[in-house]
């Protein structure tokens, strides 16, 4: 498949912001938010765009103007989501953002590893979700039955000498502060280096999931802080 086949003018965006100190650890960046995700992680903060059939809202050359003029400005762009690999003409948008001369980010679940492969040579930082151990992921997305294509991704991040961040949101609807030890052991002995644990933000999920956690909270009263500390 060629980047003629699948332009950045076909991409799906959700939402764009051209402007982020937050996204990408140390650098200051525009973000895209490409619509729809294979998975429903109930704490996910995207819901509102990770259904795969509604079109994206954004066109692409929206994007490229606006970076056209912030060269100077920004360190970078990141291509989040949903799950932005989804998206075949990620590798054209990629490509010419590069050309822009901007670095490339990238936040994903690593659901899709041959996609990611494709990326390699135009990816400087990836901020990739370790969502649970193998046995939970399941729980946690409710569609993929274990961990292989994110660690496969993982591997493969890694082999290729790319910066990576592996987070884990921890969920208390579903992992404890076992599972995050698991998580982190395993991550560290491939080579990670940076790890984070994130705290379950209510705001944007899915509002079955929000009241969910609200229930939980009252009647636990206890926060992420207690189960994990954050140090």
């Amino acid at each position: 498949m060629t980047h003629q086949e699948h332009p950045a003018e076909r991409l799906e965006i959700a939402g764009f912001e051209p402007f982020s100190a937050c996204d990408w650890p140390g650098k200051l960046a525009a973000v895209l938010f490409l619509q729809g995700c294979p998975w429903r992680c109930g704490y996910c903060h995207n819901f509102s765009i990770i259904d795969a059939k509604k079109p994206g809202v954004i066109p692409w050359q929206h994007v490229a103007d606006t970076l056209t003029e912030r060269r100077g400005l920004l360190d970078g762009v990141v291509f989040s989501g949903g799950e932005p690999t989804r998206q075949i003409a990620l590798v054209d948008a990629a490509q010419r953002t590069k050309n822009l001369g901007f670095a490339v980010g990238l936040h994903t679940g690593g659901q899709y590893p041959t996609r990611v492969q494709a990326l390699l040579p135009l990816l400087d930082w990836v901020g990739l979700d370790i969502k649970a151990p193998s046995e939970k992921y399941q729980a946690v997305t409710g569609r993929a039955p274990d961990n292989s294509k994110p660690m496969r991704t993982l591997h493969m991040l890694l082999d290729a000498g790319i910066n990576v961040q592996v987070r884990t949101t921890l969920d208390p609807l579903t992992l404890d502060e076992e599972d995050i030890v698991t998580i982190r052991e395993e991550v560290i002995a491939m080579g990670v280096t940076d790890y984070v644990v994130q705290r379950v933000r209510p705001d944007g999920t899915n509002p079955e999931y929000a009241a969910a956690l609200a229930e939980y909270r009252q009647k636990t009263q206890r926060g992420v802080s207690d189960i994990l500390p954050m140090t």
